[in-house]
């Protein structure tokens, strides 16, 4: 396993990150339990959770991911680990926190409410990575940058980021904080796939002229790299064969993942990875890592033998051949989930 620097910080995590949004939900606690064994064992020393995890979200599911990884993190050496989760951002959006009756927000209030209840869960002292889950562009950025301030000095946390950010916001949020003088966002943690490669437009370039690292969710395209929604297939248990049925927001989601122009990209990566000797999930995962502006690759399962294919990414290399293949894929078919 290869380790990177989180940004300008001190910390250097394995290139693969374990998350955990679905223990709790389609995950229990035996089987996530098994999963981090695992991960550690391969060399994993990150690990990313979350105050509104697990997914879909649900207000008496909140907080559950955090005390089950809390649970695990307690049998551990917690020098060991590298620890992220984040604070849920406004609630009035197109999300709905599931924490503080789903009136949440990026200002000092909840921040703090939210740090002092994530260590209770987690059992820790401390966070090592504390990332604002969606922006929250209506309030104030000198409150939230000197908020996180105060906490990653009162040693509550080591280094801040933020998540689903747009190219604006993180410039913003670099600015607020040289201009106060506090931390400053050391990572960026979106959406970055094989079938979504819109951080390449804009975001990239702030991260290599700022110094930021991103870390990458959903690089198997929320499973559909995998090939399991391949020719109409809905397999129970899956989260967009559940989520289809949900309607809502829910729905909304799995149509941008699973739609005629992601399964006919996915498709073709298919036959990359076969012609290439590895599994669509390995060439997925060693696609993303593959990246100078990637410093850890947030990886997900539900179940533990998801996990090889996964790990066979390790350490590997994508050929040039391999890398200019995926890129023809992405000229024919832009931007397939919008």
């Amino acid at each position: 396993m290869q380790h990177r620097r989180l940004g300008k910080s001190a910390i250097y995590v394995s290139d693969i990150c374990m998350g955990t949004m679905t223990f709790g939900s389609q995950t229990d606690e035996a089987e996530a339990h098994r999963i981090l064994d695992a991960s550690l064992d391969a060399g994993i020393n990150f690990f990313d959770t979350a105050e509104n995890y697990p997914v879909p979200p649900k207000d008496e599911w909140a907080g559950t991911t955090e005390e089950i990884f809390g649970r695990w993190m307690k049998t551990k050496d917690r020098d060991s680990i590298i620890l992220a989760t984040k604070v849920c951002g406004p609630s009035h959006g197109w999300i709905r926190g599931s924490q503080r009756a789903g009136m949440t927000a990026l200002d000092r209030h909840n921040i703090i409410k939210a740090v002092e209840a994530s260590l209770t869960r987690l059992q820790t002292d401390y966070i090592d990575l504390y990332q604002t889950h969606w922006p929250d562009h209506g309030t104030a950025f000198d409150e939230t940058m000197e908020t996180l301030d105060d906490l990653v000095r009162a040693g509550k946390m080591r280094i801040v980021g933020c998540s689903n950010e747009d190219a604006w916001g993180l410039m913003k949020s670099i600015e607020t904080s040289e201009r106060l003088g506090t931390v400053r966002y050391q990572t960026i943690q979106n959406n970055f796939s094989l079938n979504n490669r819109r951080f390449e437009d804009a975001l990239a370039k702030v991260c290599r002229r700022e110094g930021v690292s991103l870390i990458p969710y959903s690089p198997l395209g929320g499973g559909v790299l995998s090939g399991k929604y391949q020719n109409g297939a809905r397999p129970d248990g899956a989260r967009f064969s559940n989520y289809l049925k949900m309607g809502g927001r829910q729905s909304v989601m799995a149509e941008r993942f699973v739609n005629e122009k992601s399964l006919e990209a996915t498709r073709r990566y298919m036959e990359i990875a076969k012609e290439a000797g590895m599994a669509p999930v390995t060439l997925a995962t060693a696609w993303s890592k593959q990246h100078d502006f990637v410093a850890s690759t947030i990886v997900g399962v539900s179940t533990y033998d998801q996990l090889a294919d996964i790990l066979a990414a390790s350490d590997m290399t994508l050929t040039d051949d391999v890398m200019k293949a995926c890129d023809a894929v992405a000229k024919d078919i832009m931007y397939p989930m919008g």
